[in-house]
C-alpha cells in the first residue's frame, strides 16, 4: 500500500475474517483456508460460516479462496450475548452497542480490501471505477467525531497502535471554487438471525442497530481544513460498505463485508434452470481430490459449473463434460468461451482449458470401459428437472454405466442428489460395483441434499450380477407409495 509523504505506514496487524460457505461444506472450506493461507479456521455454531485470523499484509490471499460465498472482517464477536427479555430493551441494547464497538481495525481492513480489489480488477483487464477528482488537499488532522459521540475503543486483538478514531464519509469535491454540501457515506446494514428465543425480528435489529451505526458515523465537516475530503481520498471509496449483524441464538457477530456480491457465480454467465453454485462445485471437487493426469467426467453437466471449476483449479487433470440436452451443451460451451475470453482480455498466454464437451446419452456413454478416474455430477432431483418416478429407472442405469467406464479399484464418484431414498435403493442394488465412502449433507436452494462419495470396487464390469442383469423394476404403485412417504 502506497504511503504519501508525511504519513505513517500502517504496520501489518492480525484481524479476524469471517466467510459464508455452502452449508455442509464448512470442513472443506476450513481445509482450503489451512492449505492456501496457513490459518486454522474455526467453524461457527451457525452452520455455513467459518472464521480465521490473518495478517493484513496477506489480505489478498482471501480472494483466492474458492469455497467461500462471501467474506467479511469481524468488528466484534460475542459468544454468549445476553439479550434482554422485552423487545424494547433488547433493541435498545443493540443501539447502545454500535458506538462502543472497535471499528478502527475493521475499517482499515475495509480500506485495504478496496485497494486489493482494484489491483485484481486491473490484472483481469476489468474496468475499474476512477475515484472522483479531488482538489488540493492540505495535510489532514485527526478526524473529529460529532459532538457528544463516544470514543471508539481500540481493538485489543488486532488494533493498530496509535489509532483512536476512524470514520468514513462520502463528499463531492469543490467544483470551480464552489463548496458542496457534505454527503455522508451510506451504510447498508443487514441482519441474519437464527433462533427462537429472540423477542425481535431481523428487520427490527437491522433497523435499530443500523440507525445507531449511521448516527454514530456522522460528523460536522470543516471545509476549510478538508478533513472529509482527505478521508475520502485515503479510503478510495468505490462502493458503500455493508455492516453485517449475524445473530445465532446467543452468538452475535458484527462485521463489515469485503465482497460486494456472492462469489458463487464467478465462472458462469449462461445459467440453466438448475445451475450449480460454483462454490458448491468446488467443494464437491475437493472431496474427490483430482490428481495429475486424472480423467474427470461430468455426465450431466447442465451449464458446466463442475467441469469449469475443475479445469480452472485442477489444470493438471482433464475434464469431460456432457449432457443429453442440446441447450445444456450450448450453455456449457458459452461459459467456457467466456472464461477463455476473460483470460485473453487479462493478458493471459495460457493456451486454453483442459476441458471438452459432448452431447451424449448418459446410459450409453461413448467411452471405453475402465477409462475414467473420477465421475462427479449433480443428478436430477426430480423437482425442477425430471421426476422422482423416472429416477427409479434412471439412477440404477446411471450407476451401472458409471461403473462400466470407471477404473476398478481406484475409480471414485461424487454424486449430488436430493432424492436420497431413490439413490440409496439404487446404490444398494449396485453393491458389487460401488461402495459408499461417506456422505456430506448440504443445503441446495433450501433443499436438504446429500453429496455421496463412492469408491469403485475391484470387480471388473461384466463379472458381477449387478451389471449383467437389469435390476428388478419397482411397480408403479410401490413407487407412488414411496413418493408419498417422502
Amino acid at each position: 500500500m502506497s504511503v504519501r509523504e508525511g504519513e505513517e505506514a500502517v504496520q501489518p496487524f492480525v484481524v479476524t475474517i469471517g466467510a459464508t460457505v455452502p452449508t455442509g461444506f464448512e470442513h472443506t472450506a476450513a481445509e482450503e483456508v489451512n492449505e492456501k493461507i496457513g490459518a486454522s479456521a474455526r467453524i461457527s455454531k451457525d452452520r455455513g460460516r467459518i472464521y480465521f485470523e490473518i495478517r493484513t499484509d496477506n489480505l489478498f490471499k482471501v480472494h483466492h479462496l474458492k469455497s467461500v460465498d462471501n467474506l467479511f472482517v469481524v468488528v466484534q464477536q460475542y459468544d454468549h450475548y445476553q439479550f434482554k427479555d422485552t423487545k424494547e430493551e433488547a433493541l435498545l441494547d443493540l443501539q447502545q452497542l454500535a458506538p462502543v464497538l472497535p471499528w478502527v481495525s475493521a475499517l482499515e481492513v475495509w480500506k485495504m480490501n478496496n485497494s486489493v480489489k482494484k489491483k485484481r480488477g486491473r490484472r483481469r483487464g476489468a474496468v475499474v471505477p476512477k475515484p472522483k477528482p479531488i482538489g488540493d488537499v492540505t495535510e489532514p488532522k485527526k478526524l473529529q467525531i460529532k459532538p457528544g459521540a463516544p470514543q471508539v475503543e481500540e481493538n485489543q486483538e488486532g488494533g493498530s497502535p496509535g489509532q483512536e478514531n476512524s470514520h468514513e464519509a462520502g463528499l463531492d469535491p469543490e467544483v470551480e471554487g464552489q463548496e458542496m454540501e457534505p454527503q455522508p457515506l451510506k451504510f447498508r446494514v443487514t441482519c441474519s438471525r437464527a433462533g427462537d428465543k429472540h423477542s425481535f425480528t431481523s428487520n427490527d435489529a437491522a433497523r435499530d442497530f443500523g440507525g445507531a451505526v449511521q448516527e454514530f458515523f456522522q460528523w460536522k465537516a470543516d471545509m476549510t481544513k478538508f478533513d472529509v475530503e482527505a478521508s475520502l481520498k485515503a479510503f478510495c471509496i468505490t462502493w458503500d460498505p455493508a455492516v453485517l449483524l449475524n445473530i445465532h441464538n446467543n452468538e452475535v457477530v458484527v462485521g463489515i463485508a469485503l465482497t460486494e456480491e456472492s462469489l458463487h457465480r464467478r465462472n458462469i454467465t449462461h445459467f440453466g434452470p438448475t445451475t450449480l453454485r460454483s462454490t458448491l462445485a468446488y467443494g464437491m471437487l475437493r472431496l474427490c481430490k483430482p490428481q495429475i493426469s486424472d480423467v474427470v467426467v461430468d455426465p450431466m453437466c447442465g451449464s458446466g459449473a463442475i467441469p469449469l471449476e475443475g479445469a480452472i483449479e485442477w489444470s493438471h487433470s482433464f475434464f469431460l463434460s456432457g449432457d443429453n440436452n442440446d441447450m445444456a451443451i450450448s450453455r456449457t460451451v458459452n461459459n467456457i468461451s467466456h472464461i477463455l475470453k476473460r483470460r485473453q482480455d487479462g493478458g493471459s498466454t495460457c493456451p486454453g482449458l483442459p476441458i471438452d464437451t459432448a452431447q451424449w446419452d448418459l446410459c450409453h456413454l461413448p467411452m471405453r470401459s475402465s477409462s475414467v478416474d473420477i465421475i462427479i455430477t449433480d443428478m436430477p432431483f426430480g423437482k425442477r428437472m425430471g421426476s422422482k418416478k423416472k429416477n427409479w429407472d434412471l439412477y440404477p442405469s446411471c450407476l451401472r454405466e458409471m461403473a462400466r467406464v470407471c477404473r476398478p479399484g481406484t475409480g471414485r464418484a461424487v454424486l449430488l442428489t436430493q432424492d436420497k431414498k431413490c439413490f440409496t435403493k439404487a446404490l444398494a442394488r449396485m453393491g458389487g460395483l460401488w461402495r459408499k465412502s461417506h456422505t456430506v449433507w448440504v443445503n441446495v436452494g433450501g433443499l436438504h441434499a446429500g453429496v455421496f462419495v463412492l469408491r469403485r470396487t475391484g470387480a471388473f464390469f461384466g463379472t458381477t450380477p449387478e451389471d449383467v442383469c437389469e435390476p428388478k423394476k419397482v411397480p408403479e404403485s410401490q413407487e407412488e407409495d414411496m413418493e408419498e412417504k417422502d
